[in-house]
């Protein structure tokens, strides 16, 4: 999973550190810092400067440099802070104050060695400083020294309030490094401490999916039941813990609250522009190689430019890969947005007046939702990135299809449900698939039936998992075929294994490899377990450009119908199933049944997967024609 925005993360600390009360502003501070402290014309020359500062109070320092102008900024006031250390060096109880202030200005420089310097001197003259201490491992682990971050917060021991916010930081850094039982043991001595902490609760709660530690919703946290952990896990983790559609809607709803702020103003007008082409804007953190790319690029490429103008704002960061470069060639107008503030993002596309406006991350790492609360397009829509409720205010719909959503469900999702085409999901033609490979070369027994899931192992539930060991035990001559996450993971999945009777040897797990060879791997398995309540929906498209069967639970959300409208739409009905007793039972049905399989596996296609599913030329036209008619409407035409 990659981690929501912002969340369980202390930015360095703004507030200056002083003495309490403002002092009146001497003149000739005022004319100090109006001046380059490199110019030598200046005074700035310590002979002046030094008896003056040794008798000014450290108020009227802060007061003067928050009246200075804007330049020379940051370098004057390091300067003058500098000035006033040597000054007082022997006198003032506030150098720790100055030493602060003097890392906050290096590190919003950019400068992490000097900003690492002055935060460790403020902690030397404090050491209860905990603002400090924060600021200091956060900087060690920009720089790239994480285990000194993580040694400077673990030795900083303060008061509970303090420590909590310091145990924060070190839960977050540890998830950043792939070790999640350390994580969650940080995160959960914090809500012991203070169980009153939704974001502690979403990343402590997706480190149990992610290690496959059950039951995720643990009652050893005195003061949240389970139903309470749900209730607060992050609006990512709950598409994998509950079917409920309200549950998902209200903790998303519970995230947008706490992460944004609704703008000042609305920037776009409420209709569409009078063009004689329709602008649609495309906003993500994810043009590059990522899932999503891999679905819509085609999609980019395909618009009529008799009809569409076609803009991407981009907050991502350049990976270099091909994929990324197809992407930013696929649109008319190429904005990168990543440096800007939310307002100036906003100012950008209003300026562009963009008609139809689509985000592309919902509520992943990377979302600029913030960027939606300016109104900067008359159209607003969120699609493909996040497979859930994202109730914004400013967002006007959720693209899906009539399998995905409903219309017996469609009252219970924000915003509005919009059906976009037959099949909700873009798929691209032109993907590479790597050469043909064995399973012998993959690690696959040539003479058993080899059940497969590739998804992310945050998605397997103990009642899922419990199901694919009974398939195991009624399908005797079987293997399950798992891709390679963490070595917690599959370490908890290995014990729960033993514990259901099934030898470790019936679980493989593969590393994960490059993107095409995983999908010529894909090839070499027998049956797609699809995962519930939070279904595939790249990978189950993959199976079934593949050739792959595959057996869906289908619920009532979004997240637990993708794999139901793929199979829907390709012909193959018999593969979903409502319970998990037919979904075993179909599973089992499939392994032991030669005949039956091979009616079922003849269904999946290269020439069904091109006419439906792959055929990107229809859901394009149909995707632009949805604008076309909503853009006709709102203007009367």
């Amino acid at each position: 999973m990659r981690s929501l925005p912002g969340e369980s993360d202390v930015g360095p600390e703004e507030a200056s550190a002083s003495s309490g009360s403002a002092e009146p502003v001497a003149p000739w501070l005022d004319r100090l810092l109006s001046n380059s402290p490199s110019e030598q014309d200046t005074p700035w020359h310590t002979e002046e400067v030094q008896p003056r500062l040794r008798d000014t109070p450290f108020g009227e320092v802060l007061s003067a440099i928050e009246r200075a102008p804007p330049h020379p900024g940051r370098s004057a006031a390091i300067a003058l802070y500098q000035r006033w250390i040597e000054a007082n060096n022997d006198t003032s109880p506030l150098l720790y104050a100055a030493w602060f202030n003097i890392g906050v200005l290096f590190a919003q420089e950019g400068d992490n060695g000097n900003a690492a310097i002055a935060y460790g001197n403020a902690l030397t003259m404090r050491p209860d400083l905990h603002c400090a201490a924060i600021n200091l491992g956060l900087v060690l682990e920009t720089s790239g020294h994480p285990e000194q971050a993580l040694a400077t917060w673990q030795r900083a021991t303060q008061p509970d309030p303090v420590r909590v916010a310091l145990e924060i930081q070190q839960g977050r850094l540890l998830e950043k490094l792939g070790r999640f039982e350390e994580a969650e043991r940080v995160l959960h001595r914090v809500l012991l401490t203070d169980p009153a902490q939704p974001d502690v609760v979403h990343h402590w709660v997706h480190l149990r999916q992610k290690s496959c530690r059950w039951p995720v919703a643990s009652p050893n946290v005195p003061g949240i039941p389970p139903a309470e952990l749900v209730r607060n896990s992050g609006p990512l983790s709950i598409l994998a813990l509950t079917d409920d559609i309200d549950l998902q809607r209200d903790a998303a709803a519970a995230w947008i609250a706490r992460k944004t702020v609704p703008a000042p103003r609305r920037l776009a007008p409420t209709g569409p522009y009078q063009h004689d082409r329709i602008r649609i804007g495309y906003m993500s953190s994810d043009f590059c190689s990522h899932a999503m790319c891999y679905l819509i690029t085609e999609l980019f490429e395909r618009h009529d430019r008799r009809r569409f103008q076609v803009f991407g704002y981009c907050s991502s960061r350049d990976d270099g890969s091909q994929l990324r470069e197809r992407v930013l060639a696929a649109f008319d107008h190429y904005r990168p947005i990543r440096a800007l503030s939310d307002e100036q993002a906003a100012q950008i596309i209003r300026d562009d007046e963009i008609d139809v406006l689509i985000e592309l991350n919902g509520i992943t790492d990377g979302s600029r939702l913030p960027v939606l609360r300016w109104r900067p397009a008359p159209i607003q829509a969120t699609y493909l990135g996040f497979i859930g409720p994202v109730p914004l205010p400013e967002l006007d719909y959720l693209l899906c299809d009539n399998v995905v959503i409903p219309p017996e469900h469609e009252a219970s999702y924000q915003p509005a449900p919009l059906a976009i085409a037959r099949i909700y999901q873009a798929n691209d033609s032109k993907r590479t698939i790597g050469p043909a490979t064995s399973r012998a070369e993959a690690g696959l027994p040539e003479d058993r039936f080899v059940f497969c899931c590739f998804s992310r192992h945050y998605k397997i539930t103990e009642e899922l998992f419990t199901g694919w060991m009974s398939i195991l035990r009624q399908a005797d001559r079987s293997v399950l075929w798992l891709a390679g996450d963490n070595a917690y993971s599959k370490a908890n999945l290995l014990a729960a294994a033993q514990r259901g009777g099934i030898a470790e040897e019936r679980l493989i797990f593969s590393d994960r490899v490059g993107p095409d060879l995983y999908l010529s791997r894909l090839g070499l398995a027998d049956l797609f377990l699809d995962t519930f309540p939070y279904n595939a929906g790249t990978v189950a498209s993959d199976a079934i450009r593949m050739r792959l069967p595959l057996v869906t639970l289908c619920g009532k959300a979004f997240a637990s119908r993708m794999a139901a409208s793929l199979l829907h739409a390709v012909g193959a009905p018999r593969g979903i199933t409502t319970s998990m007793t037919k979904y075993v039972e179909t599973a089992v049905q499939l392994a032991n049944d030669p005949t039956y399989y091979a009616k079922y596996r003849a269904l999946f296609t290269t020439e069904a997967w091109q006419r439906t599913i792959g055929d990107i030329a229809s859901f394009t036209a149909e995707f632009e024609d949805t604008w076309c008619r909503m853009i006709a409407a709102m203007r009367g035409t």
